[in-house]
């Protein structure tokens, strides 16, 4: 796949975490080589390599530019994708083409170089460059770049993963969760599913008034036989929009999993559905932690209070220093106004987590009991509930989506339905 080149302006060093429409799938299992001609840019490459996204891509970076890749590709297969820096413009060309008696065929080429002209571009493309992109280059522009190369047009808007996480126990991090995926399905109309991760304890099942046969549990023990027919069979359908991937609940076994253990379950779901929300139990394991850090968007759900706000501390802490080139995680306040419970409020909150909560979700404990009691989401009990609207603002910037999907009408429908009335 050939990408337009990019172009970089000498202000444009800092790394820019991506907007929220700007989603980047991650790389597949593949072999990435480097061969940089300035320190600037190997550390770049080096950085991106931290990345989350190419985190089953093996990097290794090397200097010497075009010349050491021509080198050592002369007595060595080439790997899957060749990064490739140059300084000048005359010796791009040609290097080119002593690089390429040597390459092995299916092998992507992506430059780095410091000459903004459409007539080299247009000679690159046709010698079979991947990418070209204008130095001084960011980390996550190595990270775009190479993701890209995997990725199709089609594609990219597909496999966005939401990780709802509680910072306590008993937050109500589930309920957020579950209300959220309601309304990014029905509001927002996008293809979504909600995994419940707390296999021994999970409500969404509850929640959606659901109780399928088959859910998660089958999928995490058997994972030679995931693929996409097989998580197909295990979706309980809740909405035209929304399915389940329920948790078992129940405690005849214990639930010890490796760090990797959900990766193939999240591979596939990926290739099938556009949103894909993961309801993650209150707990920290090695896997807890691999899908918070994997997760293309984040949502800590915390209440007002000293343990909460440590926590959410913590956790914010630890999302950043692991995903350098993603979008800050958001958190909201759930269960504000307890009366008679002294609480910090939203302000201090924002100091020490030095970023303000995206909602504050009131405390009324007769409409979300009803809501749990009967299996019914807040929406469904109240759809002009100030609640309701939050859950579609949080769904909202999630997603990066602005606007409803709500039918058009044309400008007779006010008068259409006040006859309908009579």
């Amino acid at each position: 796949m050939i990408n337009y080149a990019r172009q970089n302006t000498d202000e444009q060093t800092d790394v820019t975490p991506p907007t929220a429409d700007d989603h980047i799938a991650p790389a597949p299992r593949v072999s990435v080589q480097a061969f940089c001609e300035t320190v600037e840019t190997a550390a770049a490459v080096q950085s991106a390599g931290e990345d989350r996204r190419l985190d089953k891509a093996h990097l290794k970076i090397q200097m010497g530019g075009m010349t050491a890749a021509t080198e050592a590709y002369r007595t060595a297969p080439t790997p899957n994708v060749i990064i490739l820096e140059t300084e000048g413009r005359n010796d791009i060309l040609g290097g080119l083409d002593q690089l390429a008696s040597v390459c092995d065929p299916g092998t992507r080429v992506v430059v780095i170089g410091r000459v903004n002209d459409v007539t080299l571009y247009r000679e690159l493309v046709r010698r079979g460059v991947s990418d070209y992109v204008i130095a001084p280059v960011t980390a996550i522009d190595v990270v775009r770049s190479i993701c890209g190369l995997f990725s199709s047009s089609e594609a990219k808007a597909v496999g966005r993963i939401i990780a709802v996480v509680g910072a306590k126990g008993g937050v109500g991090a589930s309920t957020v969760a579950h209300n959220v995926a309601w309304a990014i399905a029905r509001d927002l109309a996008l293809d979504s599913v909600v995994a419940d991760l707390d296999l021994a304890f999970g409500t969404a099942g509850l929640d959606y008034n659901q109780d399928p046969p088959q859910g998660i549990a089958d999928a995490v023990f058997s994972p030679d036989r995931v693929d996409t027919a097989f998580i197909d069979r295990l979706l309980s359908k809740c909405t035209d929009h929304l399915s389940l991937l329920a948790a078992p609940a129940t405690l005849d076994r214990v639930y010890d999993f490796g760090v990797d253990a959900f990766d193939s379950i999240f591979d596939t779901l990926r290739t099938t559905m556009p949103c894909i929300v993961l309801d993650i139990p209150h707990q920290w394991s090695g896997w807890t932690k691999r899908a918070l850090v994997a997760a293309d968007d984040i949502l800590i759900v915390a209440s007002p209070d000293l343990a909460n706000l440590r926590n959410t501390k913590n956790i914010f802490d630890l999302l950043k220093a692991s995903r350098p080139n993603d979008r800050l995680p958001l958190y909201c306040l759930n269960q504000v106004g307890v009366p008679k419970r002294p609480e910090i409020n939203a302000t201090e909150f924002a100091k020490a987590i030095e970023s303000p909560p995206i909602v504050s979700i009131p405390f009324d404990p007769q409409m979300f009991g009803s809501a749990a009691n009967n299996g019914q989401m807040i929406a469904e009990i109240s759809a002009g509930h100030r609640t309701t609207e939050m859950f579609l603002q949080i769904a909202q910037r999630l997603t990066g989506r602005g606007e409803t999907k709500k039918p058009r009408g044309s400008f007779l429908s006010p008068l259409i339905d006040k006859l309908r009335g009579k």
